[in-house]
């Protein structure tokens, strides 16, 4: 039976492009060999992308409750006004503001380029490939919720139902990781689909729900141009300069709607073609005949005729690697080592007080997220695979069980990034955003390390062994 194309390690996934660019410049190259490629690894380790968003966080907790006036410093920086004045519109906002706003919308830019490749070609491609995320993710955002509602309907804190229905892919795929090799791959596969599953449906909440102040005209300038670039792209137009201009204006007008500009990131992520222009039969017809013409060039001599046809040869091997695959390429790293950290920086930030522990404890608000987190997710999420598995309408893979599944729940359970972003748009009251963070927080540390402690425990048998319970318990979770 055959084995499928070999995967990198779970630790190490420099895509396939990148990792042959390095380790071509390594042969030749003392520094690439070295440095750059023990780099791109290091990068790429699947660990580090939650430790620095965790550093950051860390360093925002500790400096805003350093000594006056280091702790004023912290605040007033985000608070600085940044304005942007083109004429036909005027943006003022404060630096937290265009971090989150601004700077977020490649990362929403990003998530959409993932559920496009999910979607198309992945985890979530088919109907019975995508139910068992995709049920898991349906019970991972209805039962936070719905345990949010029951502590906070018609409270002040009513409006944040959709903060702890979100999963934070890096942070819970670096805990995945810190658990080793044991774990099976498809464990991976399994969190990853249902991570990116419960983004479309945390994206969904804020288009619909966390939207105000609505302008009709403005949003139908921002559709309009997002149409008009999903023109541009099925129209074949390459030249990213005109998607950044176009894609920038619908930014502005989705800005000026009261929706959330970052949806218009998303918009575009979905709109990226996800096949290549050239087909790998018709690079090797191309590259055939292209290599005769640069032979024939060669041998008379003919410099400029060769450059010409390298530089045909170039854009041929570019035209192999979809957009799609060309951009997540060169934005995953920034988002993950530059965007999201500082977005967590700018908003982690909270002054823990003995009073403000109090009050949080004592807060609907701060119990409404954690125990969302910490109880909602990893029940919703096993409760909803468990029925899907038990209606037929979805198998649990062999090499997985019951406390895999549980595990993974808990892993869900660290919703850090879009949960933050889900809290500034539910409150406008400082002391009600104050009391999300903490939940956030609490809710996320505690299944983080509950979820850690359990997929050891349960990895320690050899792979095969999970695999008969699982094959068994598949067959018949009743």
């Amino acid at each position: 039976m055959s084995e499928g194309p070999r995967r990198p390690p779970p630790s190490h996934r420099i895509p396939p492009r990148s990792r042959g660019e390095v380790e071509h410049e390594a042969e030749r190259s003392y520094v690439f060999r070295r440095v750059v490629l023990p780099a791109q690894r290091f990068i790429h380790t699947e660990v580090l992308g939650g430790v620095v968003l965790l550093l950051a966080a860390v360093v925002a907790l500790v400096w805003a409750n350093l000594p006056s006036p280091l702790d004023e410093a912290y605040f007033n920086l985000f608070a600085t006004g940044l304005s942007i004045d083109a004429g036909i519109f005027h943006i003022e906002e404060d630096l937290h503001g265009w971090i989150n706003e601004g700077l977020m919308t490649f990362f929403f830019f990003v998530v959409g380029l993932e559920i496009k490749r999910e979607v198309t070609r992945g985890e979530l491609a088919g109907f019975q490939k995508a139910m068992l995320p995709v049920a898991a993710a349906l019970g991972g955002m209805i039962v936070p919720a719905l345990i949010y509602i029951a502590l906070n309907a018609g409270g002040e804190g009513a409006s944040g139902w959709g903060i702890p229905m979100a999963t934070d892919i890096a942070f819970a795929l670096g805990v995945l990781a810190l658990v080793g090799r044991r774990i099976p791959s498809q464990l991976r596969v399994f969190l990853l689909a249902l991570a990116i599953a419960d983004d479309i449906g945390a994206i969904t909440v804020i288009a619909v729900f966390y939207t105000s102040d609505l302008s009709v005209e403005a949003l139908l300038i921002a559709g309009g141009l997002l149409a008009f670039i999903y023109g541009m792209s099925r129209a074949g137009v390459r030249d990213i300069s005109v998607y950044l201009l176009f894609g920038a204006l619908a930014w502005v007008a989705m800005f000026e709607s009261g929706v959330s500009p970052t949806i218009a990131g998303v918009a575009l992520g979905l709109m990226t073609p996800a096949d290549p222009y050239y087909s790998p039969s018709k690079f090797e017809e191309s590259m055939e005949d292209l290599f005769a013409k640069y032979r024939e060039a060669h041998a008379r001599n003919d410099e400029p005729a060769a450059q010409h046809i390298l530089g045909q040869i170039e854009a041929l091997t570019q035209g192999t690697e979809s957009p799609l695959e060309r951009l997540l390429r060169l934005l995953l790293p920034i988002t993950s080592f530059i965007i999201v950290p500082l977005f967590a920086l700018a908003n982690a930030g909270v002054v823990i007080t003995g009073d403000s522990v109090s009050n949080a404890v004592s807060s609907d608000i701060s119990q409404g997220v954690a125990f969302g987190l910490l109880l909602g997710k990893p029940v919703g999420i096993f409760l909803a695979t468990w029925l899907a598995v038990r209606l037929g309408i979805a198998s649990l893979p062999r090499s997985m069980n019951w406390w895999h599944v549980l595990g993974v729940g808990l892993l869900g359970g660290v919703g850090f990034t879009v949960s933050l972003f889900v809290n500034d748009l539910a409150f406008d009251e400082l002391i009600l955003v104050r009391d999300g963070k903490m939940g956030i927080l609490a809710g996320s540390i505690v299944a983080a390390i509950i979820g850690y402690v359990m997929l050891v425990l349960v990895t320690r048998k050899p792979a095969s062994s999970s695999g008969e319970d699982a094959q068994a318990i598949g067959a018949d979770p009743g």
